[in-house]
């Protein structure tokens, strides 16, 4: 406190005694003293004392009580006989005044001499007689009083309403307040007035006493006053200011709120503080607030047989404080019925039967409603009652009724309610709502009701004043979305959890139709506004609701779809759970339960609104375009989901039976999704037909050692499918929604739908597929490929992909927001770039320079937050790769038991073709997919079932579902899991045996896993070759040891099978070696193909894709020998299949184009007929196809520049047009021909035809063991044209220099014959020469063009110089050359680049040791190789004799020749020795005997054995 005095030139201090030691102490003092001394002032006329005292305040002040100032003057030189503090004044302070405790600022005379006794009850402004005072007793100190009190309000307004509580409580009149007396008589309208005025008080005292005056509020409204006789009825007036301070709290103090928007005190209040007054009014209550049970609060009786909303003294009361309600009226009735016109409030409930006290139950049907008459009537009815009257009269006469009761109270109140006050109540609904819930629960439990039926726990007229304020909130939410949404949200969600409240206390049908109410009133505001604020407004209000604990029991999960009496059991909700199970499974209309029909969504309330909500907001437009309410999916999506995991995590229902009939509350879910189906998001878009995620396949290709296009050819792919050629739709037609689903949303409704598939009844399920048709069976089966596609595994490396991608988008937003911000142009950029300073600062010349974008790349600032990271722990990927690996295995072990009903339920059908077939493509996606090892163990199985159940489906009607099945069991061979390689070779075995058993035979299985092979080995990175072989291992011993066919053909056949696959996994193994070496690549490719002679499909997707090779690498001509060999090979089949004039009758056709393509005649024994088994199915062995791969052969040789072969093929192409009668066709092809002769003749006039280059040719042999199979081989390498031989030495030497090693190759620089004996067994060694192309005399009449010079070309010749003393080169003189003509196994160009060079006539010694060097194995050939033997025996006799001969006839200048002539002779009969001398000894044999009888003339002779 501080003071002042005004004395001079002395020094003062103040003394502040108590009588008891209630002063806080100092510092260095004791805790409390009885007095306290402020600091000592010097010389000054007008002191001041910046003193503070805190004076704790005894728990009961009385009017004595006060503060007592003593002044002294403190000596500064002590007199003799005189004390160093002399008193020089007294004034003091009264604590209470009026009983309320002074604070504030006075200035307080002061007196010279000390107070008379009991001076302390008066203030020391009133004139004391007989005392002097300063100043002639005018105000000289000035000192300010504060408290800081629990105790005392110090706010009038607050001490005014709550001593006329304690006033009527004590019942003590007159009451002092202040200077005012209050009689009895003049009580009502203080009291009135101060209840009115404590809007006035002040919020600080408010909110210190809230739960105090709360409870004087509550006990008011629930317990009316008797004043002089008359009950005085408060309970608007009450509501009223409490509507205004719990705004005026949520207003100012809108920092104390929690998450949900709720006042903290008020909050805390309902929790801790709230209870009802005791039910005995003759007894203290029990609560905090009560204040005791006074004889003087009446509560009015209500009758429990007629029961009235309204009663006489309420409504007097109500008329004295509402204005709007004038005059007095004769009878309650009629005082009534004004009230209701006033409020324009009709309080009947039009949704419930009831008349008097009979009344039917409320659960008969949420629906139900009678109409306006039979609710104005029934309310008449309950108004005219006056029982409550007599209540009154027993009240006046001295007998107390029962007490009110507050919950009914205050929904009467808010019901009747108007203008600034309920909307005050509007705006913090959820404090009234949850104060009514407590309120009930307290009632409930205190008058032991929770066990009484819920049908007689309330009375009628209180269901009836919910009903009215439901019903009236409902329309303030549908009437104000759009003009307040903030209050509507808040006053959505607080009702919404009032309804969810009552379902747990009142009758579940009652609140029901509460529900109802609201729905209706939404709906018919939302039919015409279509506004989706609205319907998100009603799924947060229906969210809510279903939260309840018993959702489950409230939707009464019986079997029977048949409303009960009663929608709930009449028993308390702690027992109800279990009740909703007890009915066993009956009989019933299936397609009810699927669908949401009226008994469904009557017997399955919530759940049908619910689902009916998913089915509106999901249901696409009828043209196609986006929905207006689109922007709901997520959240209704969601609503659903977030129920269905409530349900699995729950306890209760951990039971498969429970569980099973809580999955029947959701079954027409299945049906919502399958009409949604176009709109979901297509998952299988980022698979490839293989089932691979598409950034695998891109990581896959940047990684693999063979190409994409060479992995498609080994797959026997023609083009390679980066996603599915159509839709994942069964039907085509389907059309793509513009509005479709995020992926997000397409998960979690696709997670609900294997939910209820999981949990339903399967006898159910059943059923239902049965009265399901064909397309919405397969759109359900397409549903289920989509969930495959959807759930399926991702791996680690994808989440860590994922959680990368996500943290560099979040820097990419924070560029994108500073782009936004700055622009990139302008003078307002150009200025905010010069405050920043870094123009001139600049390094780089940029206007940001090294620190552009600093302001929002907060990762560039040493005070970055590390809260930025985004980016996960390793431990987190880890949880959620292992989570979704799960997710993945149950989703699929889901989908795969559906599949397994489908198939029971169509398997005795007409239509099960097409359904099965769905159902193996469903199998067939989920194989391909990353599966788990337990559950393909389980797919297998189902997959073995289904083909040995229906062998037909495959092997007859889907043919082509038979290949991805070769190719899924043959990956899942080569798994490194032996129970996944074990279950599959099981499945491969069993897939050959059914189909051998069909026909004795199984060449579909055999070509099919033949395909598949080389699909696996070219596209699988994780591709074990080692398990793969031991996994065919596996089948031969199947084979071998199945006892039925040991006798048949069946393991011979699957002997070859499997060698024939053994062969070539090494040749595709290979291709993964050699992808950098094109040649040999292509060699490799051609091989296979070869083998692919008798399987015309596979052979023509290997041409084809050589073809593609070719063209990446520019060999145009040798891309369109592909091309006509694939056409030679489709007529050679097409002249089977379709006898037509105009079509060319096989590949003999195509020999003009090229001499090569006979090699494409079927005339093999082994060749498997075109109309058997689905060979030559594919789009290409049709008309249109053969035109197709004409028309490609075509372009390719045009440029090639080969335009003589156009003309060629278009011979053939010209009559199937002409067959056609396709003019604009031919007309194509007259100008492409007119364009091709016309450069013919362009490029032919030119010097010496130079304008055309076809091609440069090389002899190119290998030597060396590191050559593996190329080693002693030599070929012709068709080069580009003017390809110099340094170029492809350079390339060749290089490329196998960073294959073995640059010092581990050489190349020879001469052309000699090669000696490999001496050459380095541990070196590569390669020989290149440069050949030309040879005729022969004859031919050259032929080839006159360059084009003929240059094409079909067989015959290659190089020289070798020598010299006569065994040198290769000398003088002119001396100098000579050796030709040596190479042949070739096919003619240039062919569909390869370099061909194998057959023969080399370089002497009788290549022709000995090509023809001698090996017995034939064909005996017909035994005779000639003998003749052949024969020969070159006499040829080295006769070069002997003619040396021998040369020799006498030379001179002495040819001796030197001579030498070297018997020298290679010598050489010559050395290497013919060992191959004159070898004999055939089957030619012979010993001698014949033959027998003759009595023939004189019979005798011995050499018989050749006939072979």
């Amino acid at each position: 406190m501080q003071t002042a005095a005004d004395f001079a030139q002395f020094k003062i201090f103040i003394p502040i005694p108590l009588v008891e030691e209630v002063i806080f102490g100092k510092s260095s003092c004791s805790e409390f003293s009885k007095e306290a001394y402020t600091t000592v002032v010097y010389h000054n006329r007008s002191p001041d004392f910046y003193d503070e005292v805190k004076i704790k305040l005894p728990a009961s002040l009385t009017d004595h009580h006060h503060i007592l100032f003593t002044f002294y003057h403190v000596s500064c030189q002590q007199k003799q006989n005189t004390p160093l503090e002399t008193p020089v004044g007294y004034t003091w302070i009264p604590m209470l005044q009026n009983g309320r405790l002074r604070t504030g600022h006075f200035c307080l005379p002061v007196s010279l001499e000390k107070p008379p006794q009991s001076y302390s009850v008066l203030s020391p402004d009133v004139p004391l007689p007989g005392m002097k005072w300063v100043d002639n007793h005018r105000g000289v100190f000035n000192v300010e009083v504060m408290a800081a009190s629990g105790v005392h309000t110090q706010d009038q307004y607050l001490d005014k309403f709550f001593a006329l509580v304690h006033a009527l409580d004590e019942h003590m009149f007159p009451v002092r307040i202040g200077d005012m007396r209050i009689m009895e008589n003049n009580l009502e309208t203080e009291l009135k007035s101060s209840i009115t005025a404590l809007n006035s008080s002040q919020l600080e005292p408010v909110v210190r006493f809230l739960h105090l005056l709360l409870d004087k509020l509550v006990l008011l409204m629930v317990r009316p006053p008797v004043i002089a006789g008359q009950i005085v009825n408060l309970g608007q007036a009450s509501f009223e200011v409490m509507a205004s301070i719990v705004n005026r709290l949520h207003k100012y103090l809108d920092t104390s709120q929690d998450m949900h928007g709720r006042n903290c005190l008020l909050s805390s209040y309902i929790h801790y503080v709230f209870r009802l007054p005791n039910m005995d009014p003759n007894s203290p209550s029990p609560g905090p607030g009560g204040l005791g049970g006074s004889v003087h609060y009446a509560t009015m009786a209500r009758s429990v047989v007629r029961p009235a909303s309204l009663n006489l003294n309420r409504s007097r009361s109500l008329s004295n404080s509402n204005p709007d309600i004038s005059g007095t009226p004769t009878s309650p009735d009629d005082e009534v019925r004004s009230i209701i016109g006033s409020k324009g409030l009709d309080r009947s409930n039009s949704w419930v039967h009831t008349t008097g006290s009979k009344s039917a139950p409320w659960g008969t049907s949420p629906g139900s409603a009678s109409d306006a008459n039979q609710a104005m009537e029934r309310s008449g009815n309950r108004m005219s009652s006056h029982t409550e009257s007599a209540s009154f009269l027993q009240t006046i006469t001295g007998r107390l009724p029962t007490k009110k009761l507050f919950h009914e109270e205050l929904a009467l109140q808010w019901v009747v309610s108007s203008g600034s006050v309920r909307e005050g109540a509007l705006q913090q609904a959820w404090f009234f709502f949850e104060l009514m819930v407590k309120s009930i629960i307290h009632h409930l439990y205190f008058t032991d009701r929770l066990e009484s039926p819920r049908k007689n726990r309330f009375p009628e007229r209180f269901m009836d004043d919910i009903t009215a304020l439901v019903s009236t909130i409902a329309g303030d939410i549908v009437s104000r979305f759009q003009k307040d949404l903030e209050l509507v949200e808040r006053l959505n969600t607080s009702l919404a959890f009032f309804l969810n409240d009552l379902l747990s206390v009142m009758d579940r049908g009652f609140v029901f139709s509460l529900i109802k109410t609201y729905w209706k009133q939404v709906y018919s505001k939302l039919y015409a506004l279509q506004n989706p604020t609205l319907e998100s407004l009603r799924l947060d209000f229906l969210r809510i609701i279903c939260s309840h604990e018993h959702y489950v029991t409230l939707n009464l999960p019986f079997s029977l779809l048949t409303p009960p009496a009663s929608p709930s059991p009449s028993v308390s909700s702690a027992t109800s759970q279990s009740s909703g199970f007890s009915t066993h499974v009956q009989d019933q209309k299936i397609a009810n339960m699927f669908e949401l029909s009226v008994p469904f969504r009557e017997q399955h309330y919530l759940a049908g609104l619910v689902l009916t909500e998913l089915a509106i907001i999901l249901e696409p437009e009828p043209d196609g375009s986006v929905s207006w309410m689109f922007g709901l999916h997520k959240k209704v999506i969601s609503v659903v989901h977030n129920l269905l995991s409530s349900h699995d995590s729950d306890p209760r229902y951990a039971d498969p039976d429970v569980k099973a009939r809580v999955a029947l509350l959701y079954l027409p879910i299945i049906g919502i999704i399958m009409e949604t189906l176009p709109q979901l998001h297509d998952f299988t878009e980022s698979h490839n037909q293989w089932g691979r995620m598409a950034c695998e396949e891109q990581e896959a290709e940047s990684n693999s050692m063979i190409s994409q296009t060479v992995a498609m050819a080994i797959a026997g792919t023609s083009v390679p499918q980066a996603s599915r050629p159509s839709s994942f739709l069964l039907n085509p037609q389907t059309s793509r929604q513009h509005g479709s689903f995020s992926a997000e949303s397409s998960r979690s409704l696709l997670i609900c739908l294997l939910w209820v598939l999981k949990n339903a009844d399967e006898m159910v399920l059943q059923k239902w597929f049965t009265d399901l048709s064909v397309s919405q069976l397969n759109r359900l089966l397409d549903l289920l490929y989509l969930c495959v596609s959807c759930f399926e595994y991702k791996g680690k490396k994808a989440f860590e992909r994922m959680n990368s991608l996500t943290f560099k988008k979040s820097k990419d937003m924070k560029a994108k927001l500073e782009e936004a911000i700055l622009g990139s142009i302008g003078a307002r950029q150009e200025m905010v770039r010069r405050s920043r300073g870094q123009l001139e600062r600049s390094p780089s010349g940029s206007a940001f320079g090294s620190q552009e974008n600093l302001r929002w790349r907060k990762d560039m600032t040493h005070w970055r937050q590390t809260s930025e990271k985004m980016d996960k722990t390793r431990a987190e990927l880890e949880h959620e790769a292992i989570i979704d690996g799960n997710l993945a295995t149950e989703a699929n072990l889901i989908i795969l038991d559906a599949l397994e009903i489908i198939v029971q339920t169509v398997s005795v059908t007409e239509s099960k073709e097409s359904i099965l077939g769905g159902v193996l493509k469903v199998l067939l996606h989920s194989m391909a997919c990353n599966q788990s090892a337990l559950y393909l163990q389980h797919c297998f199985a189902t997959q073995r079932a289904l083909v040995s159940k229906f062998p037909e489906l495959l092997f007859e009607e889907e043919t082509e579902q038979c290949a991805d099945l070769c190719l899924r069991l043959l990956r899942n061979c080569s798994s490194s899991i032996s129970s996944i390689r074990a279950h599959a070779s099981a499945s491969l075995y069993l897939l050959m045996r059914q189909n051998f058993e069909i026909g004795n035979n199984f060449a579909r299985v055999k070509m099919q896993v033949t395909m598949s092979l080389s699909s696996l080995v070219g596209t699988s990175q994780n591709f074990n070759e080692e398990f793969l072989r031991r996994s065919l291992k596996t089948i031969l011993t199947y084979a071998e040891e199945d006892l039925e066919l040991r006798e048949t053909t069946f393991p011979d056949q699957v002997q070859d099978l499997v060698f024939n696959l053994h062969m070539i996994l090494s040749d595709t193994v290979k291709m993964k070696e050699h992808q950098e070496d094109p040649e040999m690549l292509i060699d490799l490719m051609y091989r296979i193909a070869k083998g692919y002679q008798t399987s015309p499909d596979l052979r023509l997707t290997w041409l084809q894709n050589m073809a593609g090779k070719h063209s990446e690498r520019n060999n145009h001509a040798e891309a369109a020998q592909c091309l006509v060999h694939s056409a030679a090979l489709v007529a050679e089949y097409l002249s089977m299949l379709e006898d037509r004039k105009y079509l060319p009758v096989g590949c003999v056709t195509f020999q003009n184009i090229s001499s090569n393509v006979l090699e494409e005649s079927a005339v093999s024994d082994d060749v498997v007929s075109p109309d058997e088994e689905g060979i030559c199915s594919g789009k290409y062995f049709t008309e249109a196809g053969l035109v197709g791969l004409l028309e490609q052969a075509a372009a390719s040789f045009s440029m090639a520049g080969m335009y003589e072969a156009v003309n060629e093929v278009y011979k053939v192409l010209i009559p199937i047009h002409e067959a056609n009668r396709d003019a604009k066709k031919l007309a194509t092809i007259h100008g492409k021909l007119q364009e091709a002769f016309g450069k013919i003749v362009h490029q032919s006039t030119g010097w010496e035809d130079g304008k055309r280059m076809f091609g440069t040719y090389f002899r190119v042999g290998f030597y060396g063991s590191k050559f593996g199979d190329l080693d002693e081989q030599e070929f012709v390498y068709k080069e580009p044209a003017i390809t110099k031989l340094a170029e492809i030495s350079h390339r060749l030497e290089s490329f196998y220099g960073e294959r073995f090693g640059e010092d581990q190759v050489e190349v020879i620089k001469d052309s000699n014959p090669v000696d490999k004996c001496k050459l380095d067994p541990n070196k590569a060694f390669i020989q290149i020469t440069y050949v030309e192309p040879y005729f022969d005399t004859y031919e050259m009449k032929d080839r006159i063009t360059y084009f003929d010079k240059n094409y079909n070309l067989r015959r290659f010749v190089y020289c070798t110089p020598f010299t006569l003393d065994g040198r290769a080169h000398g003088d002119l003189h001396e100098q000579f050359k050796r030709k040596t003509i190479l042949t070739t196994s096919h003619a240039f160009p062919y569909i390869k680049t370099r061909i194998n060079i057959i023969h080399k006539e370089e002497g009788p010694l290549e022709v000995a040791q090509v023809f001698l060097s090996e017995i034939p194995s064909d005996p017909k050939l035994y005779r000639h190789h003998n003749k052949l033997r024969l020969c070159f025996k006499d040829f080295t006799k006769r070069c002997e004799d003619a040396l021998r001969k040369n020799k006498s006839l030379i001179g002495p200048d040819q001796k030197e020749y001579q030498r070297e002539l018997e020298r290679n002779y010598h050489r010559l009969k050395e290497a013919l020795q060992p191959l004159i001398n070898r004999k055939i000894p089957q030619l012979y044999k010993p001698v014949l005997q033959v027998n003759s009888h009595r023939d004189s003339f019979s005798r011995m002779s050499f018989r050749k054995l006939d072979m």
